[in-house]
């Protein structure tokens, strides 16, 4: 009675979803904006290890999240962008 369908893999383009929020000062944003990846590392579809923080009215200048350089295993850096000492996956960030 209940069939199993295999659905053939669909190709998709990559988008970016511009989310508006407000912060005290950039250091705030950025933590808001590691917060926020780190919550939705469960989603196959996210590329945390690309997140930038703009300011509102300066589009043309943005403040990366994470250092995101290649790992063991695949995996992206989750530290802070020019961080001291070895690159280190902490978690959900792929490739």
């Amino acid at each position: 009675m209940d069939e199993i369908r295999k659905v053939a893999p669909v190709e998709s383009a990559r988008y970016v979803a511009h989310l508006p929020f407000s912060a005290t000062d950039l250091s705030s944003a950025l933590i808001f904006a590691r917060t926020l990846v780190r919550s939705l590392a469960f989603l196959d579809e996210l590329d945390g290890g690309e997140t930038t923080v703009t300011h509102e009215d300066e589009q043309d200048g943005h403040h990366r999240v994470f250092c995101d350089r290649l790992v063991a295993s695949g995996r992206r850096c989750e530290r802070r962008p020019e961080h001291e000492g070895a690159c280190q996956p902490r978690g959900g960030l792929r490739t």
